[in-house]
């Protein structure tokens, strides 16, 4: 885990007296972060934008009783815990389809650009729309753990810290996170070649009738 800075480590205890301007340099230094997770756990702009601003008041709150020992970790806990709580909500009203498009405002699940060309950048937007609507299948504790994982780039020790869990727990969700995200992204592929197949098919039929 990554060593905190005399900045950091002074504006939180500039916090914790109730120093409005530093806590703001907080969250100015992690609401990318902070929102970035937040979108990627709920998959929409709007709810990121409400969780985030949720786990930034709740942490100010609760800053005076915060004891260490890294500050990002307590914070993305606090911004887990608001996403889980915005899931819970959802289930207990309609649902919007979680085939929507990826998510705008962030970058943080973009691939590596290896071409300018529309087909390809086209692609890309389908793979990541892909790749979100099988994230959002995932349990909520897989879906936070490959989110600070494989998009976030934390290691296992500073996700433990930010999800309150053991060593051993993050990496059995992490492990079983992926493995379902590889079955679901498989099923997704060749139902879509079914589909694709489907629609040669159909299309070559209509012409020969048309013979």
């Amino acid at each position: 885990m990554g060593p905190v800075s005399a900045d950091e480590a002074a504006l939180v205890a500039r916090s914790r007296e109730g120093d409005l301007s530093a806590f703001n340099a907080l969250v100015e230094m992690y609401q990318g972060q902070v929102y970035n997770l937040c979108l990627r756990m709920l998959a929409s702009a709007e709810a990121a934008e409400d969780a985030a601003q949720d786990t930034f008041l709740s942490a100010y709150r609760s800053i005076g009783r915060y004891r260490g020992p890294v500050f990002r970790a307590w914070l993305l806990r606090i911004a887990v815990n608001a996403c889980t709580d915005e899931l819970r909500r959802r289930r207990r009203r309609p649902q919007v389809s979680l085939d929507a498009a990826t998510p705008e405002g962030s970058a943080a699940l973009e691939l590596p650009d290896s071409s300018d060309l529309p087909e390809e950048r086209a692609l890309r937007s389908e793979t990541l729309r892909d790749l979100q609507a099988a994230l959002m299948r995932l349990p909520i504790d897989q879906r936070a753990a490959i989110v600070l994982c494989d998009v976030q780039g934390f290691s296992y020790e500073e996700i433990s810290a930010s999800l309150g869990v053991s060593l051993g727990t993050v990496k059995s969700r992490i492990s079983r996170g992926r493995s379902r995200l590889r079955r679901l992204l498989t099923q997704q592929g060749e139902l879509l070649t079914a589909l694709h197949r489907h629609s040669i098919e159909a299309g070559i039929a209509e012409e020969t009738d048309g013979v």
